[in-house]
């Protein structure tokens, strides 16, 4: 028997006392999956990615099935309780956990099952990016997501979602077929493009606001097992003649390659040479998973003296964990980014200025092309919108916790930032934004799908117990 009481942050703003009989009734409906402090597992389940972001639940549920979900979700709202949902917890706003709430933890749900006939993938909210990765590879398929194996699929693609095959397959909801998904009144609903085709949209792009999906079915497609892949880096001495072969590259370049580029202090890495660690790099990040890949990196081999060339024929699942090292868990993360509708001189010469003056050793930025199938979709082709962009680019502050410099490192991304908004499209990636961005911030993500969401919004959430995210609010 229960006999601890929890207080649990309600909706209002006040706390719930959750006493024995209420916790053994959830325990019962969720099938003995219910966390408490102190509980063996409840350091790993509450855990976040960037510890930046320091919350924590009250109580946790690890659910094994659609149904387990919809018990936790038609009992936070009987008692009014604020509802958070976690999938890999790599989200930059620590939107996962809400502060003295109830954290549904999808990490037991972490399935992949492949249909190598019909070109589909059905994923748990629990998976990660390699899950993914492994299992489709072993039929020489892939879908598109991210480019850190560590990152939650679920909360990559509610945000749209791109990696290195979006310049062929578009974001990673454009590859979305359908999704089973638990929504705010506890029902068990299956969206795709003919049924429940309204909340199938929003969750294109809507983020956690519309409901908790618990299962995902991607369309693959044939990549790999092998592709062209690595590093390409140079001194930034030599920054003008790279930044002159990126632009040439970066406008030109075939939909089979993605070079990103990536400005950072080299690490002591074996693959670096000494003489070269902890000195300002300039690098591109490549994948080419067609033909000709020798062809059309020869300009960026032949410029200059890079320092390391490491651009090979590799696994796709190796490719994708590629920089798995500059992303580690535990460290103080803040990010902004921007669409850019293309590159230009003028661009390049500020995002290099300001990328050279990073406070924190462990920082980096980043260009990242993103322009070709996602262009070609219809305007209203899923609430991720935004297919004018052509680029993500943008800043990224990372430092340890116990660096007294937060608010130094923070004012760099901030300012830089804010000279390189003119250039912008005016839209933002969503799964990038911070926990101090406001409404505006997300509205602007959205441009002019925003409203329609917010109808969305009203339709399946009125009350807004999915608010533990980049919220939008319902339509009055």
């Amino acid at each position: 028997m229960i006999t601890t009481t929890i207080e649990v942050a309600r909706l209002d703003g006040t706390y719930a006392s959750l006493n024995g009989p209420d916790l053994e009734k959830l325990e019962r409906q969720v099938g003995g999956s219910l966390l408490r402090p102190g509980d063996v597992g409840w350091e790993d389940s509450i855990r976040l990615w960037n510890a930046l972001v320091q919350k924590t639940p009250a109580i946790a549920v690890q659910p094994t099935s659609a149904e387990e979900v919809a018990a936790a979700v038609l009992f936070a709202r009987e008692h009014g309780l604020m509802i958070s949902v976690k999938g890999g917890g790599h989200n930059l706003g620590g939107t996962a956990i809400a502060e003295g709430g109830l954290l549904l933890d999808m990490s037991r749900m972490r399935f992949v099952n492949v249909d190598p006939g019909a070109k589909l993938a059905h994923v748990g909210p629990g998976c990660r990016l390699g899950d993914v990765d492994h299992a489709t590879q072993r039929h020489g398929l892939a879908t598109v997501l991210g480019f850190v194996s560590k990152t939650g699929v679920a909360g990559l693609t509610l945000g749209g979602g791109f990696g290195y095959l979006t310049r062929r397959f578009g974001w990673a909801v454009d590859n979305l077929v359908e999704v089973e998904i638990v929504t705010a009144s506890g029902a068990i609903r299956t969206a795709n493009r003919q049924d429940n085709s309204e909340l199938f949209w929003a969750v294109r792009g809507g983020g956690g606001n519309f409901g908790v999906v618990t299962r995902f079915t991607f369309l693959l497609h044939e990549v790999g097992p092998t592709v062209t892949g690595g590093l390409l880096v140079w001194s930034a001495d030599e920054s003008h003649a790279v930044r002159d072969m990126y632009l040439r590259l970066a406008e030109s370049a075939p939909r089979a390659l993605t070079a990103a580029l990536v400005i950072q202090l080299a690490p002591p890495a074996p693959y670096v040479p000494t003489a070269f660690h902890h000195k300002p790099i300039m690098a591109l990040l490549v994948c080419h998973s067609g033909p000709n890949a020798e062809a059309d990196l020869a300009e960026a081999r032949a410029t200059g003296t890079p320092v390391v060339d490491m651009v090979t024929d590799r696994p796709y699942a190796a490719q994708q964990a590629l920089i798995d090292a500059m992303q580690p868990d535990g460290m103080h993360q803040y990010w902004k980014s921007e669409y850019l509708p293309g590159l230009s001189p003028a661009y390049l010469d500020i995002f290099v200025d300001r990328a050279l003056s990073q406070t924190s050793p462990l920082s980096y930025s980043v260009v990242f092309p993103i322009g070709g199938a996602i262009n070609d979709h219809a305007g209203d082709d899923g609430a991720v919108g935004n297919r004018d962009a052509r680029y993500v680019t943008g800043f990224s502050g990372v430092w340890t916790p116990d660096d007294p410099r937060s608010s130094e490192h923070i004012a760099w991304v901030r300012e830089s930032w804010e000279q390189i908004r003119p250039f912008s499209t005016g839209g933002n990636y969503v799964n990038f934004n911070q926990a101090d961005d406001d409404d505006a911030r997300t509205a602007a993500a959205y441009g002019e799908n925003y409203r329609r969401l917010q109808r969305a919004k009203a339709t399946f959430d009125p009350d807004n117990l999915f608010r533990v995210n980049r919220n939008i609010r319902p339509a009055v």
